[in-house]
């Protein structure tokens, strides 16, 4: 798949498409290349209860570090759909409106508007949610005690905790993308390379010699990226094997869960690796998974 390089695409130029897989604590989700959802894993709460959807352009899973989940669907309307575990209303989106982007995390949602603003719903104790002051955001992402939001020029803001520096992104510029984990943050660059804060206990922040990365994504523990040739290298915590990637190739997308990590092939197949308790990496046999569209707006 064609991407421009840092040269040909201003920072103005987002390139990071919709999600079209997620990899959420103990479940994987895909949106089909016709709008529909498929879900396998740990469904305790019902949050691969997503069949009945339709017309749905991007998808997002919660991911926290400890139990529980929900998954939640980017409708081509702008309207947002949900289901899973909602003690704390983080599937309370059905009255949201002109949404472009979606993110979740461990007990809340984020929807980002066509107006560049952002809403939020679900547990605030950390003051995650407080982000209803952003504007001109183009990317949001959510870590499960902390928020970042990717502006038009290429710096973050952030909500929520920072105890472990995984808030300290005042000074990052020229990013073009950004994924947050449990307690760590990360951006890429648009030239290609990779910076990383907050918690480092498992090696998730040692990314500073990574370069030609095109994608990246944030587990709880541990970190992925994408080269520009389709291969995978990732950091961090291995523990259930969700950072042997190594012989991937030919992936256009990935995503990260607490303790699996999701590739998607150019041809529509996925690879999964890591933990698979619940069976959340019996991905083999899907195909038709959606293609991330590179677009100017997302």
């Amino acid at each position: 798949m064609d991407r421009l390089s840092s040269e040909e695409q201003p920072l103005q130029m987002k390139r990071w498409p919709k999600k079209t897989i997620a990899a959420g604590y103990h479940h994987t989700v895909a949106l089909q290349s016709d709008g529909t959802v498929t879900a396998v894993g740990d469904n305790k709460y019902g949050q691969c209860q997503v069949n009945g959807w339709r017309d749905i352009i991007a998808i997002a899973a919660g991911a926290g570090h400890i139990g529980n989940s929900h998954t939640v669907g980017l409708q081509k309307n702008g309207k947002v759909v949900a289901v899973g575990w909602n003690k704390y209303q983080q599937c309370d989106v059905n009255d949201w409106l002109d949404i472009k982007a979606i993110a979740a995390a461990w007990r809340r949602t984020l929807g980002l508007k066509t107006d560049g603003t952002v809403v939020a719903v679900g547990q605030n104790n950390e003051g995650q949610c407080d982000v209803s002051d952003w504007h001109e955001i183009v990317s949001v992402s959510a870590g499960d005690w902390h928020t970042l939001g990717l502006q038009k020029d290429g710096t973050v803001k952030r909500a929520g905790n920072n105890r472990y520096g995984q808030g300290n992104v005042s000074d990052w510029e020229d990013i073009i993308e950004t994924a947050a984990g449990y307690l760590h943050s990360v951006g890429l660059q648009s030239n290609g390379t990779v910076i990383a804060t907050g918690s480092n206990k498992d090696g998730q922040c040692q990314v500073a010699d990574w370069r030609g990365i095109v994608e990246i994504a944030a587990g709880s523990n541990h970190t992925i990226g994408i080269k520009a040739d389709g291969t995978v290298i990732a950091a961090g915590r291995n523990n259930e094997g969700q950072c042997e990637v190594s012989g991937w190739s030919n992936m256009i997308a990935i995503s990260a869960g607490c303790a699996h990590t999701l590739g998607l092939r150019a041809d529509g197949t996925l690879v999964a690796t890591g933990r698979n308790h619940e069976g959340q990496c019996n991905v083999s046999e899907w195909s038709g998974v959606q293609i991330p569209l590179l677009t100017e707006e997302n």
